[in-house]
């Protein structure tokens, strides 16, 4: 069975969560989930153990117990769900102009924020596009 274990302090590693887990039963596997980028813990982490009863114990008697100085949360994983490739909602472009002679607005790169020249927001970006200030 698989077991979701969250609210884990950010200094806890995989050993750790092995061995919290391991007194109930034969742990397959155990893993604190980290950042893909920094490589720092997200806090939260899953334990696979062979017999189901003994995970069912385990999560009876250790959800809301405190381990390393924080209230863990322990549940039975719920499936992976498919995720798309872009998360939230779509990102629109930039915004309307202001005053004479462009505006503020957006913030996207590639179409956003002041238009060279003046005018309106949006709009390509090319070489001459000195950074979305007006330059005639």
């Amino acid at each position: 069975m698989n077991i979701y274990v969250g609210n884990l302090a950010y200094s806890v590693g995989d050993d750790q969560l092995s061995n919290m887990f391991s007194k109930f039963g034969t742990v397959s596997s155990a893993r604190v989930v980290q950042d893909q980028f920094s490589g720092r813990s997200k806090g939260f982490g899953f334990v696979e153990m062979e017999s189901e009863e003994d995970a069912k114990r385990a999560i009876a008697e250790l959800d809301n117990q405190e381990f390393d100085g924080r209230a863990i949360k322990v549940n039975e994983a719920r499936p992976k769900e498919e995720r798309s490739e872009r998360r939230g909602p779509p990102r629109s472009g930039g915004g309307q102009g202001r005053g004479p002679g462009g505006g503020a607005g957006g913030g996207r790169r590639d179409g956003g924020g002041e238009g060279f020249r003046g005018g309106r927001g949006g709009g390509d970006r090319d070489r001459n596009d000195r950074g979305g200030r007006n330059y005639r």
